[in-house]
């Protein structure tokens, strides 16, 4: 089983997560913010990974760090996990729907991080939560899972809906980068040897 535990404390937060990538898609989240919760099970239930997210932060200021350190710490576990990549497809990408909205995510465990993110949201807030913060819980993940993420929300009216679709998208692009490649066992997915 591929799976992992990260600790990371800073001065602003004390977050934890844990990831099983052979999981089933259960999610034990306290994150201090609902709906970071509620888009955090996106990524556990469409990915089909375990995931444990166990975060105390300067909620007082506001969900900034929380929400960025959380995908620091996501990227961290996920790399831990998947440690030399060998036998994975390394490419995952998925296209999800949910009403009006449609988004689309490429992922690439290249070993580099980059994040393309194209989503331009209808409103800036989904009941207490800015929709900003997303593009820093995803910069964080590819800094430190060594990816990189292009992210399209493609249409939307619904700012709940564009989130959820790129949560969803990004979940099962994960799933299949992380997929065992049955073509590709007892091999790195490069030319080059290493990622």
């Amino acid at each position: 089983m591929r799976t992992a535990d990260i600790q990371r404390d800073t001065r602003e937060t004390q977050v934890f997560v844990g990831v099983n990538l052979d999981g089933s898609g259960k999610g034990e989240l306290a994150s201090g913010i609902p709906f970071l919760d509620h888009m955090l099970d996106q990524i556990a239930r469409h990915g089909s990974i375990d995931l444990t997210v166990r975060a105390k932060g300067d909620l007082e200021i506001d969900a900034h760090h929380t929400v960025e350190d959380i995908g620091i710490t996501l990227g961290m576990a996920v790399a831990k996990a998947i440690g030399d990549k060998m036998g994975i497809r390394r490419y995952g990408h998925a296209y999800v729907p949910l009403d009006e909205a449609l988004s689309r995510v490429v992922v690439d465990f290249s070993g580099r991080p980059g994040l393309e993110w194209h989503v331009d949201y209808k409103r800036a807030r989904v009941g207490e939560f800015d929709v900003d913060l997303t593009h820093e819980f995803f910069q964080g993940f590819v800094n430190h899972a060594q990816a990189t993420v292009h992210v399209d929300n493609l249409r939307g009216d619904n700012a709940h809906h564009q989130c959820e679709t790129v949560f969803k998208a990004f979940a099962r692009a994960l799933r299949m980068a992380l997929e065992a490649d049955p073509r590709a066992a007892g091999s790195v997915p490069s030319t080059k040897g290493s990622l």
